[in-house]
């Protein structure tokens, strides 16, 4: 498995993670390319399903990107993305999915350089979990 790639697919809050990975971009600071950016309103928008889905549909690993504690556009919305991404983990290993698939990180729109360390730092975590394997229904 010394080729295998992860693709992480990654929830972006609009207003600093997503302002934050395309500084990491202007600025060609060099990081895997192996992620999907989409872009959301607020971290907190980002519906428990909508991890699972990526999951189950080949991600290997999903990150949550959201303005720092107290710094949410919409006042509380990363809150509520810390409390759903606690109890989703609980609940992963039911589904056959370890809970290390999904990373929650605050990313503000100046830090760029830590974006690109944050996915650095997570693919590196799933290229030593291997590739996700989905468990079958039945």
């Amino acid at each position: 498995m010394a080729d295998f790639e992860p693709k992480v697919v990654a929830f972006l809050c609009r207003w600093c993670a997503y302002a934050g990975a395309d500084l990491a971009g202007t600025s060609r600071l060099q990081y895997p390319p192996n992620v999907v950016p989409i872009r959301v309103p607020c971290s907190g928008r980002v519906e428990p399903s909508w991890v699972v889905d990526a999951l189950q549909k080949g991600a290997d690993g999903v990150l949550i990107g959201g303005c720092h504690p107290g710094d949410c556009h919409y006042v509380s919305g990363n809150y509520k993305a810390r409390r759903r991404v606690y109890l989703l983990k609980k609940i992963l290993p039911e589904l056959g999915i370890a809970p290390e698939r999904v990373r929650l990180e605050w990313v503000s729109a100046t830090e760029g350089k830590r974006f690109a360390q944050v996915v650095a730092d997570f693919v590196e975590e799933l290229r030593a979990l291997g590739p996700m394997k989905v468990m079958s229904e039945g």
